[in-house]
Order: C-alpha cells, then structure tokens, then sequence
C-alpha cells in the first residue's frame, strides 16, 4: 500500500496524478524573463521520467543549470511524485551521489535504485490541482533544512500549468532573514517546444 491508502496499480491509473507528472515534465528556460529583468539569470530546467517500471510513485530525473554553462548544473535531483491525500500530491527531493556523472545523461540512472538515493526530509512539495491543469504548492514551513550561504531553512513555492513552471526557491537564517534566491518573485520557466 502506498500512501492515502492506494494500491500501486491505482496510483499508476490516478488521473490527476498522471495529468500533474506530464506537467511537469519537460524542458523549460527562464529567459524570457532574464531579457526582461536583470535581477533574474537564464536558466535551463530539464525534468526528465525515469524509472518506469517502478510502481511506487512516478520518478523524475531534475536538472537546472545556467544557460552559460550547461554542461555544468548547479542542482541535480530525483523526485518522486505520488498522491499524498485525496486533494494533495507529494514531489520528495532526492539527492545523488557525484550527480555531476550524470550531467546530460539522465539515461545511466538506469543502472541505479532508489536505495542509492539519499532523501531530503522535510523538503518534499506538497502540491494541489487549482484547475485540471494547473497545480501550485510549497514546502512545509521551516521544514527543509539547509546550509548553503548561511541558511538555516530553505522554502520552495511552485505553480505548475501547460505554458510554464513557476518556481520560487529562497534561504532563510535562523533569524528568518532571507541569505539566498530570488527576492522579488519566482522564476518563470517557460516550457520549450520540443
């Protein structure tokens, strides 16, 4: 059983479920937004299926890297994204090993398992459907742990709809004083045609 009591042929046929997974996979850029605001860089946001065999929640393969440098992101994850309740869908955050390996090929994560993976608790985003095809959510309050320049707390924001992905990803001390992201608004990634 998996959580909110479905079984794992249900959470593979949850409509909703699919519907928000195919939303958000894809390849997405900010920038758009960097022409048009300094404050913002270009980013390259990929997010990529992996795992398909597994029943256990639909797995993703996360990649941002400055348009610059794209040979070179700066965050590697793996989600995994299953129904949470009857009205709220958990992405978890995972983290890899050495991920710069993985680099523009998602495909030799073939060869690993989610027990290679280590979960970032607490930094899961807990999202909802506001129509049949947009969903928004965020991390819990001071829930996702986080040292990177001084923080002590990381908090994320996401809209998600068919055009673009909104993601507002911030660092707060211990004070709550914000030490990292963006300050102004979240990053618009528009999806790219394929």
């Amino acid at each position: 059983m998996l959580a909110f009591g479905l079984t794992r042929l249900e959470a593979q046929t949850d409509n909703d479920l699919q519907r928000l997974a195919k939303l958000m996979q894809g390849s997405f850029s900010s920038a758009e937004q960097a022409e048009s605001d300094s404050a913002f860089y270009s980013i390259s946001l990929k997010i990529i299926p992996i795992w398909s065999h597994r029943t256990d929640g639909i797995w993703m393969y996360v990649e941002q890297a400055m348009a610059s440098n794209l040979d070179k992101p700066y965050r590697q994850r793996v989600y995994r994204l299953s129904r949470f309740s009857d009205r709220e869908f958990e992405s978890a955050v995972y983290t890899l090993n050495n991920p710069l390996r993985f680099a523009g090929k998602p495909e030799l994560l073939a060869n690993l398992n989610p027990d290679s993976l280590s979960l970032r608790e607490g930094c899961s985003v807990f999202l909802k459907a506001i129509s049949k095809y947009e969903f928004s959510g965020s991390t819990g309050a001071k829930t996702c742990p986080s040292d990177l320049r001084g923080a002590s707390y990381a908090s994320s924001e996401v809209v998600i709809d068919r055009k673009k992905m909104i993601s507002w990803d911030r660092g707060y001390d211990a004070e709550g004083k914000q030490v990292w992201g963006a300050v102004k608004s979240g990053y618009v990634f528009k999806r790219l045609k394929k």
